[in-house]
């Protein structure tokens, strides 16, 4: 008897260890596609505004979230009559910043997010994505974006379903909101004991290039 009385609590102690991932959709993940697979996308090339344009992430745990930034450093998209065909961009990482602490918290939170257990920026500042299919989505700003992302030395193939929010013949804008499983990229830290962290980390990515 005293061990069915257990079980309940064992649940508990269990279920409180667990974090549950941040909103978002979780991107379907597979091997690199190699550079010879991938043809070159035809249209003009629209240089990424990197003022204009963010990365924001999110991870939880069992007591509460982080959120924060990436610059982005560079990039590019190409566009064929409107149409959005490839592109790639690059985020520096050095900049990773949480936005939701301040003072000794936040400069902590941000010194561990660049150690070697999570981004290890020292050894891989720079993290990619590289485009290597577009297809078209349910409406015509929706596309379903498929590319090489790069962290940690990393490369995995990602696909997620993106929205072009403007396209002119001298501005193209993005967005996207997508998780990604961190351990695919080697992004091992579990957290504290009784404060385990998110699987998952979720981006919303926003881009503006112009000519």
């Amino acid at each position: 008897m005293k061990k069915l009385f257990l079980l309940p609590a064992i649940a508990a102690v269990i279920m409180s260890s667990c974090a549950g991932n941040p909103e978002g959709k979780k991107a379907t993940t597979q091997d690199s596609v190699s550079t010879e697979q991938v043809t070159t996308p035809v249209g003009d090339a629209f240089q990424v505004d990197a003022a204009q344009s963010k990365v924001v992430w999110t991870g939880t745990k069992v007591t509460g979230k982080h959120t924060g930034t990436i610059a982005i450093k560079s990039g590019s998209l190409t566009a064929d009559k409107g149409v959005l065909t490839g592109g790639t961009f690059a985020l520096d990482l050095n900049t990773i910043t949480s936005t939701d602490l301040e003072g000794e918290y936040k400069e902590k939170l941000n010194s561990h997010l660049k150690a070697a257990d999570f981004f290890d920026v020292a050894k891989f500042p720079e993290a990619t994505f590289v485009i290597t299919k577009v297809e078209p989505g349910a409406t015509a700003q929706d596309l379903k974006i498929a590319g090489n992302l790069t962290i940690k030395g990393i490369t995995k193939n990602i696909s997620f379903d993106a929205k072009v929010t403007e396209s002119t013949s001298t501005t193209i804008k993005t967005n996207a909101d997508f998780n990604i499983a961190r351990a695919d990229w080697g992004v091992s830290y579990a957290g504290k004991q009784d404060d385990l962290i998110s699987a998952e980390i979720n981006f919303k990515v926003s881009l503006v290039a112009t000519k």
